[in-house]
């Protein structure tokens, strides 16, 4: 088990360096498969994500077909060298966990496709987990945005993904503080703390609240989260979901000014 006390040290600094509502660094990159419909790869921190998007398509066999809206098929998998512990994964696909993220994203990509103009379709959206080191389920949320916009599907808004983890560090000063406090976008040393993570999926607006939709995710390392807590957890993590709104954003306003300019970025030399 992890000790609490080394999740943060004296100065207030998080293992790697970070604030309690800092992220890791997030690198994007979108296109990236020529033969996909829509892709992206997004490292959030040292969680390595791959997504890939086919489709619409006329749905196969016979189900769908006289559907008014479109179907939202996800296969969330984890490749055997993904683990961070070092461990690798016997079964990449199929297992309990990589069907309830497969659940999870479905209803994520729902909320926020417009599936009403694609009646009789289908949309498959594949995520591989290249590197996990925590937050990985809201890392392939993002990139799964990212590559739907890349595949030209139009969306009601970003779904964004974040992760808040309440770390229970015991004190014999008073019993609030042995709550801790709410961190961002755990990696893997925090997650396996004891407490409890929420892995949020927002539709953050530009006034940094969630009007839209909210999907709620708990995980859990055998604690349980009093409810007074989640309202200062909510805010937290809307805070992060907004914050990374900004960066996927911004570099996909740069990679399709890239694809309608490519003179103005791809200079040849003479």
């Amino acid at each position: 088990m992890i000790e609490a006390e080394n999740i943060e040290d004296q100065s207030g600094l998080r293992p790697d360096g970070r604030r309690a509502l800092e992220l890791r660094q997030i690198r994007v990159k979108m296109g990236v498969f020529g033969q996909a419909d829509g892709s992206a790869y997004i490292e959030q921190g040292n969680t390595k994500i791959l997504v890939t998007v086919y489709g619409p398509h006329q749905p196969r066999g016979s189900t769908g077909r006289n559907t008014t809206k479109g179907i939202v098929n996800c296969q969330y998998s984890m490749a055997v060298f993904s683990l961070s512990s070092g461990e690798r994964k016997r079964k990449p696909r199929g297992d309990r966990k990589s069907q309830e993220r497969s659940l999870q994203l479905k209803h994520a990509m729902e909320a926020i496709i417009h599936l009403e103009i694609y009646p009789r379709s289908q949309i498959d959206i594949y995520v591989e987990a290249l590197q996990v080191d925590g937050s990985e389920y809201c890392a392939s949320v993002n990139a799964a945005t990212l590559a739907l916009i890349d595949a030209g599907i139009p969306i009601k808004n970003y779904a964004i993904g974040c992760t808040v983890t309440l770390i229970n560090n015991p004190s014999s000063e008073d019993e609030d503080n042995t709550l801790g406090r709410g961190v961002l976008d755990a990696n893997y040393l925090e997650e396996c703390a004891p407490g409890v993570t929420l892995s949020v999926v927002a539709l953050p607006n530009s006034d940094s609240k969630s009007k839209d939709g909210l999907i709620v995710v708990a995980q859990g390392a055998g604690q349980r989260l009093h409810l007074s807590q989640f309202e200062s957890l909510k805010a937290r993590v809307l805070y992060g979901c907004q914050d990374i709104k900004t960066i996927l954003d911004h570099a996909v306003r740069q990679y399709l000014t890239e694809q309608s300019l490519p003179s103005l970025f791809h200079v040849a030399l003479n």
